[in-house]
């Protein structure tokens, strides 16, 4: 049977009150982690995709606020995908083929999540042993 752990993400307060105007708030955001797959949620959006697309993940960061606060930032160079609630520190989720995220329909997609989720070095390091990825 599967575990599944749920990490909180870690808010800072200056991030929250950015993320507020979108309806993005604590309460509706967290990253599920289980044996078949990643599920990241902050509000209404949402990225989901099994371990076995995930082939790396790093700790990041800082981030600036201007480029991190707010709904979900889409990076114009890549497309990858960023869900930040503090500018300290994140985990970078590299996926093996692109997933969708940042709508629904499906049109783009992400070679990278950035989540920053509190206990972030345990949230890596349970994300390796899950997709299989050297520690």
């Amino acid at each position: 049977m599967s575990t599944l752990e749920r990490f909180e993400f870690a808010w800072a307060p200056e991030y929250e009150r950015a993320a507020r105007l979108f309806g993005i708030v604590p309460e509706k955001t967290w990253v599920a982690l289980g044996d078949g797959g990643l599920d990241a949620r902050f509000g209404r959006w949402r990225l989901q995709t099994p371990v076995s697309n995930i082939t790396d993940v790093s700790v990041t960061g800082p981030y600036r606020f201007l480029k991190t606060a707010g709904p979900p930032r889409l990076g114009i160079t890549d497309l990858s995908l960023t869900f930040a609630s503090n500018g300290q520190r994140g985990a970078l989720i590299t996926f093996r083929e692109n997933v969708h995220g940042v709508e629904r329909i499906g049109l783009i997609r992400h070679p990278e999540l950035t989540v920053t989720v509190a206990e972030i070095d345990r949230f890596v390091s349970a994300l390796r042993a899950r997709a299989g990825l050297a520690p």
